[in-house]
């Protein structure tokens, strides 16, 4: 009788395991999906190559900003409240990117969907600790939503590749709608309803600066038509609501990401690598399909099953990282995975500027094997030096300013390498910026090797 009530229980756990991952699958897989159909989007909608970096950055600088005010109103309203109400959004925003006739239509339901996306994974994230109490049963829940996750990322381009190629790429925003419904009907039945009516305050003047500051940036950066003064004060108006929004932060009783989270400069290292890493290989995947269409003159379909290169290694290599961190310390283990993601990038690099289609070809696959590894060694263990260096006391603020900085230096590196690329139907184009994210890797390097300690928490552990 006891082993039939565990067994249930268990059951019980999975089911809202995977309910809660779907939605994490679901806001990351939009985003990867959306990377291969960007030629077809930009050849439909009419947008030039700003244009089509505001398709990913509209949704990105709509989940930043929002994720600020989503752990308020989840902790007020309910997280599962929240969740469903980021579902239903995700939903609607879905069916309207699917439907729009041109370009500002699609980037405003690009922007609703961010904001729906980021109640989706406050909400799953919340209620997954309060499903769990229990550490163990909650680490077990969240290296599965962590799985769930990388399989997202890593076939993300290659369905979005295959329903560009054969349906065309509305379907690729069509295909969220019955897993909404299937979140909408399933977490009311298995996930119970958590909040914190103590929990943290709303602070709409923050979540205004942060989405001010990003939003400012990007703009400077992709408005290649606008002259050079307009965007230096686009630029300094950034920085100043930047300045602005951490001055405010810090001055707080309870604020809602503390900046002295990286007051110190193991911390400072890790939010080099946090930047690095989106510059380096996320940013890069968002430019791979105009590079291999430009390239190598693939169809969107090939192109799909080409980035598996880059994205698999998301999925078989981070196992491994955790053993590398064990014998070298956390140092020593970054230095080197940045190293090889700055490799593969140069590949990419050689592979823009050969002139022999066999050697493009070669390059190509080369960096972004190359990059799917060093990223694949690096992104996990970013999350783990965060919690090993952050002070106890402050991990959960510690993971909420890290999700934020992924997803405010992912919108920026990619309006960065949009900047310096002057058009997409050339290959030797795509040199520069592909140039300046083995540059972001490099510096990488260099922040670990400066800001890091040489050892891991395990290693000083056992010493």
């Amino acid at each position: 009788m006891h082993n039939r009530a565990s067994e249930v229980a268990q059951g019980r756990s999975n089911l809202i395991t995977l309910a809660l991952g779907l939605g994490t699958f679901l806001t990351l897989f939009d985003v990867t999906a959306v990377v291969v159909a960007m030629p077809a989007i930009a050849k439909d909608l009419g947008f030039a190559v700003a244009g089509a970096a505001w398709v990913i950055d509209a949704y990105s600088l709509a989940f930043t900003g929002a994720l600020l005010a989503s752990g308020a109103l989840a902790d007020r309203f309910g997280r599962r409240r929240a969740m469903l109400a980021g579902n239903a959004v995700f939903l609607m925003a879905s069916i309207a990117c699917g439907l729009a006739t041109s370009g500002p239509l699609l980037l405003t339901a690009r922007v609703v969907q961010g904001v729906g996306a980021a109640f989706m994974v406050t909400g799953a994230i919340a209620l997954v600790a309060g499903a769990f109490p229990d550490y163990g049963q909650r680490a077990r829940a969240f290296g599965i939503i962590g799985v769930i996750s990388g399989v997202a990322m890593a076939l993300g381009p290659t369905l979005g590749g295959l329903l560009a190629s054969w349906v065309g790429w509305r379907w690729i925003f069509y295909a969220n709608v019955p897993f909404c419904l299937a979140l909408a009907l399933a977490v009311p039945r298995v996930v119970a309803e958590t909040n914190d009516p103590n929990g943290r305050p709303l602070d709409p003047l923050g979540v205004a600066l942060l989405t001010i500051s990003l939003g400012l940036a990007i703009d400077a950066l992709l408005r290649r038509d606008a002259s050079l003064a307009l965007r230096a004060g686009c630029l300094v108006a950034s920085a100043a609501a930047a300045f602005v929004f951490v001055l405010q932060q810090w001055r707080s009783p309870r604020p809602v990401l503390d900046p002295r989270v990286f007051a110190t400069s193991a911390m400072t290292g890790v939010g080099a690598l946090l930047t690095a890493i989106q510059f380096g290989y996320w940013a890069v995947l968002v430019y791979l399909p105009l590079f291999l269409s430009a390239g190598l003159l693939v169809s969107i379909e090939v192109a799909g099953v080409a980035l598996l290169a880059a994205t698999l290694p998301m999925l078989l290599v981070p196992l491994s990282g955790g053993r590398f961190v064990t014998r070298w310390g956390w140092r020593r283990f970054f230095i080197v995975a940045f190293g090889i993601l700055a490799i593969g990038d140069l590949f990419l690099v050689l592979a823009t500027l050969s002139a022999s289609p066999a050697m493009r070809l070669a390059a190509t696959i080369a960096g972004m094997l190359t990059i799917g590894v060093g990223a694949a060694l690096a992104n996990p263990q970013i999350g783990n030096v965060v919690l090993a260096l952050a002070p106890p006391t402050q991990a959960g603020m510690a993971s909420a300013v890290t999700m934020i900085v992924r997803q405010s230096g992912f919108a920026i590196s990619i309006a960065a390498l949009g900047a310096t690329l002057g058009t997409t139907e050339a290959a030797v184009a795509f040199a520069t910026p592909f140039t300046l994210a083995a540059f972001a890797a490099l510096v990488a390097m260099v922040a670990a090797l400066v800001l890091l300690p040489a050892k891991s928490s395990q290693n000083v552990a056992s010493s």
